[in-house]
């Protein structure tokens, strides 16, 4: 391992991440690793890691190259590998830009939930294309405490109970993961998000992620909110012929959904590098034994 290991910070609505740009594919990121650079009192801080690889160069990665020349390696806080990540694509993206390798317009980014479509505007936001969301049948409930709800079973690469609530608080304080049932519903865990209504076609959460608790914001876990939102409305587009926007606001800034009548959602938020320094490769070995 090299001594000197460069990393950024940023964040897409507050949901932060350490950027670790590895073209080669050449640092080792065990989970242990992962877990210590995000730790936010001993690393440096952040719910989860984007590894920032050639396509070519990464196993998992190889059969996209093809259509996306970069792979997001994306890393949850615990340590745990992740399918996809809305607002880590976004902050990716960015990072394509600031070190040169893309500009403004659009790009493909590969992921462990395929290959992403994303197009950096002038005015800074940045839109992701995130694919089909697919419904699985089957009641789910989720619980927090003594009061349960029903919930919406919905993936997006990655999978999500959306429940909507009277009060966000009821969430409670959202640092383990919220029971649900049944547990055949979801084997690999599941991210929760409680939402509220404010206006037509806005909405407000909060979400659990899966391996992380709860955060500032989820880009998927807002595409699944706004899926959800449009089935419960009778808005979906598939059936109207008419796209489907919401505007959600989550803790940490609000992001624009919108599902277009042949079901691909795309996704509109900002993206900011926010500072960029060096790794202490002893102090990472040592965190990954």
């Amino acid at each position: 391992m090299s001594t000197r290991i460069a990393f950024l910070k940023g964040h897409g609505t507050e949901n932060d991440f350490v950027i670790v740009p590895d073209p080669e594919n050449a640092i080792d990121l065990p989970p242990a690793a992962v877990a210590a650079l995000c730790d936010r009192r001993a690393g440096i801080g952040g719910d989860g890691v984007l590894h920032v690889v050639r396509s070519a160069a990464h196993p998992e990665a190889r059969e996209m190259a093809a259509e996306a020349e970069w792979f997001m390696d994306y890393r949850n806080g615990d340590g745990s590998v992740a399918e996809m990540c809305g607002n880590g694509v976004r902050v990716f993206a960015r990072y394509l830009q600031r070190a040169g390798h893309v500009t403004e317009g659009d790009l493909a980014v590969a992921t462990r939930g395929g290959v992403k479509t994303v197009h950096i505007a002038k005015d800074g936001d940045v839109t992701v294309g995130m694919g089909k969301a697919f419904l699985p049948e089957g009641d789910v409930t989720v619980s927090v405490g003594e009061r349960s709800w029903p919930a919406r079973n919905v993936n997006m690469g990655n999978p999500h109970a959306v429940a909507f609530v009277d009060d966000l608080a009821h969430a409670g304080d959202l640092l383990a993961p919220p029971p649900f049932s049944p547990p055949t519903a979801y084997p690999d865990g599941v991210n929760v998000e409680f939402v509220i209504d404010r206006a037509p076609g806005h909405v407000a959460m909060r979400v659990h992620e899966r391996g992380s608790g709860e955060t500032r914001s989820c880009g998927t876990g807002a595409c699944a909110v706004a899926v959800a939102a449009a089935r419960r409305d009778g808005a979906d587009p598939a059936v109207t012929g008419t796209p489907a926007t919401y505007t959600v606001d989550l803790p940490g800034g609000t992001l624009v959904i919108t599902e277009r009548p042949d079901g691909e959602i795309e996704m509109t938020g900002p993206a900011v590098i926010v500072a960029e320094g060096e790794i202490d490769a002893e102090w990472l070995e040592n965190a990954a034994l």
